[in-house]
């Protein structure tokens, strides 16, 4: 489920986690709405994303055409991050 900074997921364990939001976006080749999110918990400050539907339900990136525009998305985002700080 999603709100404005947060979604929930469920680790391995079945435990709920709260996962902090950095951007979401729509491509409309694919017709979806994506989110790219984080653990603030996780040192290593792995990205993680996947698509959503209307009611905020996590579905799972199926193709490597998706990771790809996916991965493309998230260099164009760090690079304006990276730009800002400077």
């Amino acid at each position: 489920m999603l709100d404005s900074s947060s979604l929930y997921v469920n680790d391995e364990n079945g435990n709920e986690k709260r996962m902090e939001i950095l951007f979401t976006f729509e491509d409309e080749d694919h017709g979806k709405k994506y989110v790219v999110f984080l653990d603030p918990e996780e040192e290593e400050g792995e990205v993680y994303a996947s698509a959503y539907d209307d009611d905020g339900n996590l579905i799972p990136v199926e193709t490597d055409a998706e990771w790809q525009m996916i991965e493309e998305v998230i260099g164009a985002f760090q690079e304006d991050e990276d730009a800002v700080e400077e």
